[in-house]
């Protein structure tokens, strides 16, 4: 599979804030979750691949051309949903859609129609009457309907319901199924990720800390316990984090076989997205 959206030596300062050389690349055909905690740079690293902020160094590729070479051709190519939401709420689902419409070539009326069909929308609906979960579904309908090859989204999940969730992952899922179809996912609601997402990109502190295939990220660590009896200045280091309590202790590891050694009566178990996520959480400012 070959990449779709290649990052390269990213770097902006925000403040006091700083994304730090990030690179990356997103490859077709995946779900590609990008995750960590508020404030690691996640959205700043969004807007840069998007040009909603200017990039104080580095290089953005799609589909092996610079973004900046093909700005057009790039934006024709993508769709966008942020949670900050970019509405007028007096307009209704289709004069909305025809603001919005004439920015793309490919724009597809009857896509767009069977989209909302699919998602229970009506074109007279005011955009003011829908709920929060039916507002993100028609975003991902206008994001969709020109055919776009790369759909970047911004904590599309943040406050729904579960229920909401998951019929908004089985719209991706469905989504990825096509040929070329590509999923750029930037949440902190990592349960969705451990469902739908191909691929792990792990920012913290405005570093990336990981990036790999999701399967082998979670087989390669282990979320340990044991009686705390075993840790000591030997087996401490084999652990990204480590909780210790008057009763035992629990940690993340991606030394098991080490583990396996030196703890021998230590329980290793299959970590979850979110336990990945806070075991490296911080770690790259220390």
């Amino acid at each position: 599979m070959k990449p779709i959206l290649e990052v390269k030596g990213l770097k902006k300062r925000v403040g006091a804030f700083e994304l730090h050389d990030l690179s990356f690349s997103l490859i077709e055909g995946c779900i590609t979750g990008f995750i960590g905690v508020n404030g690691a740079g996640k959205t700043t690293t969004l807007k840069l691949i998007l040009g909603l902020m200017v990039r104080d160094a580095g290089e953005i590729a799609f589909f092996g051309k610079a973004v900046l070479d093909q700005e057009r051709e790039f934006k024709n190519r993508i769709g966008v949903v942020l949670d900050e939401g970019y509405f007028y709420d007096e307009l209704t689902l289709s004069e909305m859609k025809s603001v919005i419409a004439p920015a793309y070539s490919n724009w597809d009326d009857a896509l767009f129609k069977r989209h909302l069909d699919r998602f229970g929308l009506q074109g007279n609906q005011k955009i003011a009457e829908l709920s929060k979960g039916m507002r993100m579904k028609y975003a991902i309908a206008l994001a969709i309907s020109h055919h776009a090859d790369l759909l970047i989204m911004d904590e599309p999940t943040s406050g729904l319901d579960p229920k909401v969730r998951m019929e908004l992952m089985d719209i991706l899922l469905d989504y990825v199924k096509e040929d070329g179809k590509s999923v750029f996912l930037s949440s902190h609601n990592s349960s969705d990720l451990d469902k739908v997402a191909d691929a792990l990109i792990l920012i913290d502190n405005g570093r990336i800390v990981l990036s790999e295939d999701k399967d082998i990220l979670l087989d390669r660590h282990g979320l340990v316990k044991g009686d705390k009896k075993e840790l000591n200045d030997r087996t401490r280091p084999l652990f990204i984090s480590l909780h210790e309590t008057e009763y035992g202790y629990s940690g993340l590891t991606d030394q098991k076989a080490a583990v396996r050694r030196q703890l021998q009566h230590a329980l290793i178990e299959r970590p979850t997205v979110e336990q990945i996520l806070l075991g490296y959480a911080g770690r790259s400012g220390r």
